[in-house]
């Protein structure tokens, strides 16, 4: 098959991404479903989804296909042999957008990805160990680091721990604060396995309780789910441009201790529903 499906070009920045969609690289199909997709952004994978004896193939392919598209890729961690290769053959590539940096465990390891990349590619730092989530403060603020991503299955192994939302908290909570002390934009919680809709729907909005603002995600039909959750609600957008009216009626006077934050939070939710209702692909309805 032939990797000449047209350009398109993703409807939400990566700041912003909600849905990040991993793709297989082995499987050329898949890359061409991932470009019609609902996800906000699309992940080649040459990680985990790519037994040791295919990657320099899977490489290749990513290589084809960032001469003409544009996506981020899932890099092998800097421990292995297969590290340097990655971000040799990606530096300069005209699509890559980003990448995604497996196992990370120290800020050393993005600054070295990024200086490797050129300084000018983001790198996402995907914390899958105990070490990486209590590191995480000084890999969020290090050079470099575009967002943190949880790795949870492998966490999960790391650490002996269930799959569970009390389980979960505390990495996730970890990563949230990482990212607000680094100044970075939320981060963005681990895929779930099984096709439920009604327990990735749980599961999303327990993330976006906890403060993550996106989600790993491995089939394309989970993509409008999270988009859905974790973009405001009409409720909200609806309470929020209420009150800045009011807000603004008023000639901006605050009233009590209570006023900074809800115009603050009702700021975000303005901003947040003009970007993600922004879309140039015709797919709005699937926020609503």
């Amino acid at each position: 098959m032939s990797l000449s499906a047209p350009a398109t070009s993703r409807r939400v920045s990566s700041e912003f991404a909600r849905s990040w969609l991993l793709v297989n690289t082995t499987r050329r199909d898949r890359l061409e479903d991932a470009q019609r997709s609902a996800a906000d952004q699309i992940v080649l994978d040459i990680e985990d989804a790519v037994a040791p004896q295919h990657k320099p193939e899977a490489r290749a392919t990513v290589v084809r296909w960032l001469e003409r598209e544009e996506a981020w890729v899932r890099i092998n961690d800097h421990s292995t042999s297969f590290w340097s290769d990655d971000v040799d053959q990606l530096k300069g590539l005209p699509g890559l957008t980003g990448v995604m940096l497996a196992k990370t465990e120290s800020a050393e390891q993005v600054t070295e990805t990024f200086d490797r990349l050129g300084g000018t590619t983001p790198v996402i730092g995907l914390i899958e160990s105990a070490l990486g989530i209590e590191e995480s403060p000084r890999i969020a603020a290090t050079r470099g680091t575009f967002r943190l991503a949880f790795g949870s299955g492998d966490y999960r192994r790391d650490t002996g721990t269930s799959d569970n939302d009390l389980a979960m908290a505390y990495p996730r909570s970890r990563l949230v604060v990482a990212s607000r002390l680094g100044r970075l934009p939320g981060p963005i919680d681990g895929p779930m396995l099984g096709s439920s809709r009604r327990l990735l729907s749980k599961r999303t909005t327990t993330a976006v309780g906890l403060g993550l603002t996106g989600k790993l995600c491995l089939d394309t039909a989970q993509a409008p789910t999270i988009n859905k959750i974790v973009s405001p609600s009409s409720s909200e957008t609806a309470w929020a441009t209420e009150f800045l009216e009011d807000f603004d009626s008023r000639g901006g006077t605050i009233r009590d201790g209570s006023d900074l934050p809800l115009l603050k939070r009702a700021q975000k939710v303005t901003r947040l529903s003009a970007v993600f209702n922004s879309d140039p692909n015709g797919r709005q309805s699937e926020l609503e």
